[in-house]
C-alpha cells in the first residue's frame, strides 16, 4: 500500500483534503431538500472538488439511487421535484461485508499514524448503516474471520505528522537516523518526495542533501524531525512506481539491474508458483518438481534476506556476486552454530 502526501497542483482535485463521496453526498441532499438549488459551481466551492466530480455524484444519486433530480435553468440550480425524507440504503452484499470486516482489520498497520482515527470512523459509519441490510453477523463474523499480517513498526504520532506535512508541503526536512549497521545516529537533510507503507513498515523516499542522491529512510527509526522553511519543486518524472520498479520490496539502487536467478527444490517450488513476487520474474519448470526462478533486480538487499528464509530448499545460480555473498553468509551461520 503506497500513498502520495503531496499536494495537488492547481486545477487538480486535493483527494485528501475533499470530503469523502458519502459524506458530500448526504450534505447535497440536505441542500437538496431545503431548496437552495446548488449546482456544480457552488458544490466544487462548497466541497473542495472539481466540478466533474460534483457532477458526478448528481449524476450517481439520480441515476444509481432514483433520486428525483431536475436542473432549473432559470434558478441556475438542482431541486427535488418531490419530498425526500432520506437517502435509499445501498444493497451490500455478503461478499462486500466480508471485504469491509477484512479492510477494518487492517487498520493496524495505520496504528499511531493521522489516518487511523478517520479510516476508523469511516468504517464504523459504513458497518452502522449496514446492520439493518445484511443477514451476516457481524459478531460471528469476528469469531470466524482471522486476520493476521507481520508486526507493525511503532512510528511516534508526532514523527509521522512531521514527515507527512513536509511531503505534502514540499519542504526540507532535516532529522537524526541511524542505519540499521550503524554504531551511531547522524544528521540528514532530506528533500522528501514521498511517504509509504509497505508490508506494514513506514518509509520515507527522498533526496539526500549531503549524499546527493535518493535514499530510502525507515520511519521508526527516524527521530528529532524538523520542518524547515525551505521549500523545492519534485522533479516532475519522478514515479514511485519507476524508482522501486527493479526493488524486491522498498530498496533501490542506481545501478543496472542484474538478472538474479534461483533455483528452488521440489518443496520449495510449491510456495513460488503460489504467489507473483515482483514484475519482472520468470519461472521454468525444472526435472523432479524443480523450478528456476529469474529476476531483474538493481539491489540484493532484501532478496538475500528472501533467499535465506528458504533454507537448504534455494539455491543462487546467478549473478557470481550474489553466489559469493550467499556463500559468506552460510559460512556465517556454520561458524555461529558451531560456536
Amino acid at each position: 500500500m503506497l500513498l502520495n502526501l503531496k499536494k495537488a497542483s492547481a486545477g487538480n482535485e486535493a483527494v485528501l483534503l475533499s470530503r469523502p463521496p458519502l459524506e458530500r453526498m448526504s450534505k447535497l441532499h440536505a441542500l437538496l431538500q431545503a431548496g437552495a438549488y446548488p449546482n456544480c459551481a457552488s458544490l466544487s466551492r462548497e466541497f473542495e472538488i472539481s466540478k466533474k466530480t460534483a457532477q458526478r455524484d448528481l449524476d450517481f444519486m439520480r441515476d444509481r439511487l432514483a433520486l428525483p433530480i431536475v436542473y432549473d435553468a432559470r434558478k441556475f440550480g438542482f431541486y427535488y421535484t418531490r419530498p425526500v425524507d432520506s437517502l435509499p440504503s445501498l444493497d451490500v452484499s455478503e461478499g462486500e461485508l466480508v471485504a469491509l470486516f477484512i479492510a477494518q482489520k487492517a487498520l493496524h498497520q495505520h496504528h499511531g499514524t493521522v489516518y487511523e482515527a478517520p479510516l476508523r470512523s469511516a468504517c464504523a459509519k459504513i458497518a452502522e448503516a449496514m446492520k439493518d441490510r445484511i443477514s451476516v453477523d457481524i459478531h460471528d463474523l469476528a469469531n470466524r474471520v482471522f486476520f493476521k499480517g507481520e508486526s507493525v513498526s511503532e512510528v511516534e504520532p508526532e514523527i509521522f505528522e512531521a514527515v507527512g506535512t513536509a511531503v505534502r508541503e514540499c519542504r526540507e526536512l532535516k532529522f537524526v537516523y541511524r542505519k540499521l549497521e550503524a554504531e551511531r545516529a547522524e544528521s540528514r537533510r532530506v528533500r522528501p518526495y514521498h511517504l509509504g507503507c509497505v508490508n506494514n513498515q513506514w518509509y520515507l523516499f527522498g533526496w539526500d542533501l549531503q549524499r546527493d542522491e535518493m535514499r530510502t529512510f525507515v520511519l521508526s527509526r527516524l527521530q528529532k524531525p524538523k520542518v524547515l522553511a525551505e521549500t523545492f519543486e519534485r522533479p516532475r518524472d519522478f514515479s514511485i512506481e519507476s524508482f522501486l520498479l527493479h526493488s524486491l520490496g522498498v530498496f533501490s539502487s542506481q545501478k543496472a539491474p542484474q538478472t538474479v536467478r534461483i533455483r528452488f527444490t521440489a518443496w520449495a517450488a510449491q510456495i513460488v508458483r503460489e504467489r507473483a513476487w515482483h514484475a519482472s520474474q520468470r519461472l521454468t519448470e525444472l526435472e523432479k518438481g524443480c523450478v528456476e526462478l529469474e529476476l531483474r533486480l538493481s539491489s540484493f538487499v532484501e532478496v538475500e534476506r528472501w533467499i535465506l528464509s528458504f533454507g537448504a530448499h534455494a539455491r543462487v545460480v546467478a549473478p557470481a556476486a550474489l553466489v559469493e555473498t550467499m556463500r559468506a553468509r552460510v559460512a556465517e551461520m556454520k561458524k555461529l552454530y558451531r560456536e
